[in-house]
């Protein structure tokens, strides 16, 4: 009977710790609600607003070495698009840079019928851009069932 009394004497003591660490109103851990606040302590002073941050500066494309790519001719290309269309941004940069890149020769392509799908595909979308454009490549590339 007495080790009984001891375990649950026990286990109420453990239950209880972490309610007893817990702190008061006033600081004071173990004692919430003994002490009032003291009435001279003011509250903080509500922070100022966050400015906006100012917009990001336009990135700067990295220069491209075309000696090391894997295809120096559609490289050469490529900076040529790039310059070409330097001054858009966003999916209007990415249009103007399709456009002006001349067309893969497909005689070459592992893959010829997919490759001319693919130039047959960007011409119907050429004037399309953004959401649009990835939608109507979509719609043009699927298989027709």
């Amino acid at each position: 009977m007495k080790t009984m009394l001891f375990v649950a004497s026990l286990a109420a003591a453990l239950i209880a710790l972490p309610a007893l660490a817990q702190q008061g109103p006033a600081g004071v851990p173990g004692a919430p609600g003994l002490f009032e606040t003291d009435p001279s302590v003011k509250p903080a002073p509500p922070a100022p607003p966050i400015p906006p941050a100012p917009p990001a500066p336009a990135r700067k494309r990295a220069p491209i070495d075309c000696s090391t790519a894997r295809n120096p001719q559609q490289c050469a290309a490529r900076k040529q698009a790039n310059a070409a269309c330097q001054d858009l941004r966003g999916p209007q940069f990415k249009q103007c840079v399709q456009q002006k890149m001349r067309l893969a020769d497909c005689s070459k392509s592992p893959d010829p019928a997919r490759c001319e799908q693919h130039q047959k595909a960007r011409e119907l979308c050429k004037d399309k851009a953004g959401p649009e454009h990835r939608q109507c490549l979509r719609n043009n590339l699927s298989p027709k069932k």
